[in-house]
């Protein structure tokens, strides 16, 4: 996008980074509001081996015959003779087999020196038979190799035989590959080094289909472990079905055998004679014997096996399916050794005619790019022998790690997203076996795992996991951190490694780290992290971190000042004692339920969901569990405390508080049962019968002082004032157990109301969830029983006091609606909001959902065994076959995707080349030049009002008109929904209901981060706020919704919730019916404070000064005007009251023109009244409109105008000067002289830059007029 210049001020401004918008703080833009509150979703696809097996048996079968040739065999003089390479004519044909057979023995032990070897010498069938049973016999279940050398016998037939010998040697005779399969069974891996080895493969496929068509019809169940043969079996040929093996003297016999056995010394001669001129000084012998062992990777040979290694794993991972891969590479190490080395036999041998062939097929690889990289380094290497060997020079490593490494950094500086996994993964898996480039390869390990859960998943399938396990048993402080934030990107897209961390006490590792003072900050939170998972729902992890003392070092660090670090803390706390008495136990001997409340009013959302949710897991209980009367006796001071979140702003808490709630409805389920049963008892038999049915909700109790602005607010405890209850609770029976510890009625009735209120919230999701909870109670009362807290009691085992509250069955049809306390009649002098009660509001029940058990599945290692109830006779165990139905929230789950995605990428939105970064510069420089042209109609001569834009017919009568600032939409507002209007287009762009199953009406609304991506926020007359993301489309999302006013008094008639938004704050100015202004922090979704009106009457508008955003002016339906600053505390932060209007003030507004600043307002008896902030805001004007009883205004907040509905019906527009109100035009037909007469105006509102003005009328139109045509606007 091309440079803007544009003007700010005097200043001329070229880059449009000194644009204003992008200083401006944005609200409800987190990963909470833009996210869906559930876990990654994991691959179907798993990196871990389904079936991990091993070669322990192996049967080398050598049919040599040293001295005669196969008749069917023509060879050439010379030909190719060395076996293993040895020369067998150098030596009597009977020890020749002996020394090649033990040869080959040893190369293969190179590979898997722990298997049973079993040779065979030139055997016959019977021979083969035993042999191959015994090994079925010791191996069981693992796998069993074959391998057959027939050089020495004639090519295997079409009819699947391959041939030995008979006893004396006389005879070839022929074994048919369907008894030697017979003798293996499966799983086996089949190696054929001989001629026309492909007819081999092809009848042993055919004979595996035939065998289990076989079965199948017998239905035999003996034979039912040789069903999947051709799945299980994996056979390795050394040419095609019509090719021969090569005779070139040159090469040994053994070829293919001598590529899969012994690959640098096969790899070193081919190279020798086919790929490169020998450099000078290079001798035979240099390269028979070249220096070092192969396990020493820095000697020559050792490091030319290292390369070879991490080049034939690279090839395999860059070509091969996944389940191959896996299969071949990752099960078993001698089967993964032998395909490294039949990648180098295919590229050898087909120079010589041959293709080797396998089953599974494998794609071809001869041609890979890596293998040229191989060239390059046995260049290198080989390069040096002369003065290694001659003159005892010191080796030089190869380049190729160094070469490779730099290419995967080059790959990561230029990827976004592992679309595709580089082809240096597995190079990179390699260098982490040397230990001098180890922390090379783990960080940039770590940076790839950083692009997201595909390039985790990539790095598990390719290997990484067994080697970053082992780390974590090193010492080396250097690897700490790095290895800290692998584990962390692994935990979080595979919780299941936790069950590997425990097993090899990787745990003590991470919790190290947590103790750890000198450890970085962001480090600890990802130890915090990896624990957290290591005892998620595993009962083995909860126990090893228990006896490590994770509760004491989780609760020393709650005060930490960084947010996700307490937030991990107390979910790793709520994640260890869930479900685990003994930490259950140790968690109330240290108090730790007491140092988690300070976090429930913590000023990140995140962390005050995490701390409901490790209080909540105390309170819930699995099966099982055993609960000693200490551990009981602090439920209840929990659960209240708790229950002062009910009104919290966020709805990650609400939501996990209901879950918290219903572990204790669990616990207690008898008690709320009265509870239930005293809320819903139509005859008060419960209470006495002067108690007032309506519930008092009071966050901020009379006697406690509000909180001045910016400091911590204080944990004021919910109340609810029942007054029959808090007299004489009736006491309540033992539990069912024995435990003498219940809940009491007043703390039992508390809950049990909070509870009902949370089941009229605005979030649908608390609601639902919520409804779960009550309906489950509902039913069971509804088929007469109260269930005790361990069963089931008819109503006749009850006492007659508790038999005279359990009303028929059809008394819980459904549970009593609160009565409405009468409606306080408001007049314009003085009104009784005394005593505040506020009942909650009746939702309908929504469908039920379907039930999900509350509670968790058993851990990898947890099993079914009851516990014995004789263990603990204190100790009161739990019987959860009767829980209720909730869902868990998924907080916990959706927290793990913050590492599961990139911690160290910048944002899209700070790349200034991407299309986020563009967008949001041309919406800038878009609301700069809005902003600038609004500028200019402040010093424009005054124009008419008159031109109309647009005009439009609604169904409903419109409440509120919106414009927004830069978008040229008008918000309409109805009674419960809301449409959206294009001005320019002159089309409706939707219309949406506001909050489906909810009786409030919107009677406030709000543009969200206006300048950015725009929100809607509506207030509704019950006290609630709901905020819209893409209000405008088909499907509006609701990022939020709480109550921001919870004593809300309805009205009848005119009135409701009444907001003001501060974008620079995010603050939101939130007042009504009610008698204090409560403001609200939008970034930490929680409640700065409470300001006392003072007044005995309804708040009826609000504004703030643009200004000085500390100041907010009000004014009351009595007439009265106050200015409140919220930097003072709450009880003194009146600073101006005017009380010259004597009727309800239907809008203020704090304007600046010319350096001019005045305050100008309007009641509902038609006066304009102007105040002067340099006179102490005495009136200077005042104006009477004749528009008494109207009370329908519109004031600019950017330019001297004023537009005002008069009986007529008409609408009046005035220019606003130091003088007085000068007239400017009068605003009586829709469309110009003698059109339609205007209906008597609802609503108007002003654009905030723009000269336009909407009006609404009691007929349903809309129209706006503005200065100029209507085609000046396009």
């Amino acid at each position: 996008m091309d440079k803007v210049s544009v003007s700010v001020g005097p200043f001329e401004v070229e880059d449009p980074l000194q644009l204003s918008d992008w200083s401006q703080p944005l609200s409800f833009m987190k990963s909470r509001h833009v996210e869906k509150i559930e876990g990654e979703v994991l691959q179907q696809e798993s990196w871990r081996a389904k079936d991990k097996m091993k070669t322990w048996s192996v049967a080398l079968v050598m049919c040599m015959n040293f001295g005669v040739d196969p008749p069917d065999v023509v060879k050439t003089v010379p030909c190719a003779r060395k076996e293993c390479w040895i020369d067998p004519l150098s030596m009597s044909p009977h020890k020749a087999l002996e020394v090649v057979s033990n040869a080959l023995q040893k190369q293969y032990e190179r590979w898997q020196p722990r298997a049973r070897y079993k040779q065979l010498l030139d055997p016959t069938t019977e021979e083969v038979r035993k042999l191959c049973i015994a090994l079925r016999k010791n191996a069981k279940n693992e796998r069993v190799l074959f391998h057959y050398n027939g050089h020495g016998v004639p090519k295997p037939t079409k009819n699947g035989e391959i041939w030995v010998f008979n006893k004396d040697f006389t005879q070839y005779i022929p074994l048919c590959v369907y008894d030697l399969q017979g003798w293996l069974i499966s799983p086996a891996i089949y190696v054929y080094d001989c001629s026309n080895a492909g007819i081999i493969v092809e009848s042993f496929k055919n004979f595996a289909r035939q065998r289990d068509s076989e079965i199948f019809l017998e239905n035999n169940s003996n034979r039912i472990n040789m069903i999947g043969m051709l799945e299980n079996c994996i056979q390795m040929a050394a040419c095609g079905k019509d090719e021969m093996l090569p005779m070139n003297p040159k090469l040994p016999a053994d070829l293919f055998t001598s590529c899969l056995t012994t690959p640098i010394k096969a790899a070193v001669l081919w190279y020798s004679l086919h790929k490169r001129k020998l450099v000078e000084g290079i001798t035979e012998k240099m390269l028979e014997d070249i220096p070092g062992r192969l396990n020493e990777r820095r000697t020559p040979l050792g490091e030319l096996n290292w390369i070879f290694t991490a080049i034939t794993d690279t090839i395999a991972w860059n070509t091969l399916p996944r389940d191959l891969f896996q299969k071949f590479f990752r099960q078993d190490l001698l089967v993964a050794s032998l395909f490294r080395n039949f990648l180098l036999a295919e590229r050898i041998m087909r120079t010589y005619n041959c293709n080797p062939e396998t089953h599974p097929p494998l794609p071809p690889t001869y041609n890979h790019p890596m293998w040229q990289a191989w060239d390059l380094a046995l260049d290198s290497i080989i390069s040096q022998l002369p003065a290694i060997v001659e003159k005892n020079a010191t080796f030089e490593p190869s380049q190729f790690f160094a070469h490779q490494l730099a290419a995967f950094q080059v790959w990561l500086i230029s990827c976004n997203e592992p679309r595709t996994p580089p082809k240096e993964l597995p190079i990179v898996l390699q260098f982490l076996l040397s230990q001098a480039h180890r922390l090379q390869a783990l960080e940039l390990m770590g940076r790839y795992l950083d692009l997201g859960p595909a390039a985790v998943h990539a790095a598990l399938a390719v290997g990484i996991f067994p080697y970053v396990l082992k780390l974590l048993g090193s010492s080396l402080s250097e690897l700490q951190p790095i290895l800290v934030f692998i584990w962390a990107k692994i935990m979080a897209v595979d919780p299941s490694c936790q069950v590997d961390v425990v097993k090899d006490g990787g745990h003590c590792y991470f919790i190290q780290i947590l103790n750890d003072h000198h450890m970085q900050l962001e480090y600890r939170t990802m130890a915090a992290f990896v624990l957290a998972m290591i005892v998620n729902k595993y009962t083995k992890g909860q126990e090893e971190c228990f006896k490590n003392d994770i509760i004491r070092l989780c609760l020393q660090q709650l005060d930490n000042p960084t947010a996700l670090y307490r937030q991990w803390l107390a979910l790793c706390l709520g994640r260890v004692w869930r479900n685990f008495d003994a930490a259950k136990r140790h968690a109330v001997e240290i108090g730790a339920h007491q140092k988690l409340y300070p976090l429930l009013w913590d000023e990140n959302p995140e962390v005050r969901t995490a701390a409901v949710f490790a209080l909540g897991t105390y309170l819930s209980s699995g099966p099982g569990d055993r609960l000693t009367d200490q551990m009981l006796s602090i439920n209840p001071e929990i659960g209240m405390t708790l229950l002062s979140l009910v009104t919290d702003g966020s709805p990650l808490v609400r939501k996990e508080l209901v879950l918290a709630l219903h572990g204790l409805v669990l616990l207690y389920e008898r008690d709320f049962q009265f509870a239930a049963l005293r809320a819903s008892d139509p005859d008060n038999t419960t209470t006495s019968p002067e108690e007032p049915p309506p519930m008092v909700i009071m966050v901020n109790p009379p006697s406690a002082p509000a909180t001045p602005t910016g400091d911590q607010p204080r944990p004021y405890p919910f109340s609810l004032a029942v007054d029959g209850l808090t007299k004489s609770p009736s006491p309540n029976p033992p539990l069912a157990n024995g435990s003498t510890t219940s809940f009491s009625g007043v703390s039992c009735t508390q809950i049990w109301k909070g509870i009902i209120f949370l089941a009229s919230d605005p979030f649908p999701d608390v609601s639902t969830m919520t409804h779960s909870i009550i309906g489950d109670i509902k039913d069971r009362l509804r088929h007469g029983t109260v269930v005790r807290n361990f069963g089931i009691i008819s109503p006749t085992a009850l006492s007659p006091r508790e038999q005279s509250v359990v009303p028929p069955v059809s008394s819980f049809s459904t549970l009593r609606k609160p009565k409405p306390p009468r409606t306080p009649q408001h007049s314009a002098s003085t009104q009784d909001m005394s005593p505040f009660h506020a009942p909650a509001p009746h939702v309908p029940r929504p469908p039920k959902p379907k039930p999900a058990v509350f509670g968790h599945p058993k851990g990898p290692d947890e099993s079914d065994e009851e516990v014995d109830d004789d263990d603990d006779d204190d100790c009161n165990s739990v019987d959860t076959g009767n829980q209720l139905n909730v869902k868990e929230t998924g907080f916990g789950d959706w927290c793990c995707r913050y590492f599961a995605h990139s911690l160290t990428r910048a944002p899209s939105e700070c790349d200034r080349a991407g299309d986020s970064y563009l967008q949001r510069e041309y919406r800038f420089i878009r609301n700069h030049l809005i902003r600038e042209d609004g500028a200019k109609h402040c010093l424009a001569p005054k124009c008419k009002l008159s031109e109309p834009l647009f005009v439009s017919n609604e169904e409903h009568q419109p409440a509120l008109l919106r414009f927004h600032p830069y978008t040229p939409h008008l918000a309409v507002m109805y009674r419960k929904s809301w449409s959206v209007w294009d001005v320019e287009e002159g089309k409706k762009v939707c219309t949406q209901p506001n909050l489906p199953n909810h009786m409030g009406k919107i009677t406030a609304t709000e543009f969200i981060n206006p300048h950015d991506v725009s929100l809607l926020l509506t207030g509704l007359d019950d006290g609630s706020v709901c905020v819209w993301r893409g209000y405008s489309e088909a499907t509006p999302t609701l990022v939020t919704a709480w109550r921001g006013l919870t004593d809300m008094i309805p009205m009848t008639a005119k009135g409701g919730m009444v907001l003001d938004w501060e974008q620079s704050t995010g603050l939101l100015y939130a007042s009504g019916n009610v008698k204090h202004i409560r403001i609200w922090d939008t970034h930490k979704e929680m409640k700065v404070c409470d300001i006392p009106t003072g007044v005995d009457s309804c708040v009826t508008t609000l504004a703030s000064d643009m200004g000085e955003p500390a100041l907010c002016v009000a004014g009351f339906g009595d007439g009265s005007i106050k200015m409140y600053d919220r930097r003072l505390p709450p009880e003194y932060s009146v600073v101006h009251t005017l009380q010259e209007h004597t009727t309800w003030i239907t809008c203020v507004s704090m304007q600046t023109y010319s350096q001019n600043r005045r305050l100008l307002s309007y009641s509902t008896s038609g006066e304009v009244k102007l105040w002067d902030p340099a006179l102490s805001y005495s009136c200077v004007k005042t104006f009477n409109l004749n528009a008494r009883n109207v009370g329908v205004c519109g004031i600019h907040p950017r330019t001297p105008l004023l537009a005002c509905a008069l009986p007529q019906p008409s609408i009046k527009i005035f220019h606003v000067n130091s003088s007085g109100l000068e007239e400017l035009n009068v605003i009586k037909y829709i469309d110009g002289f003698m059109g339609q007469k205007i209906a008597q105006p609802k609503c108007l509102a002003f654009h905030p830059y723009k000269v336009w003005l909407a009006a609404g009328g009691l007929d349903g139109f809309i129209y706006i007029y503005s200065t100029e045509k209507k085609q000046a606007i396009l």
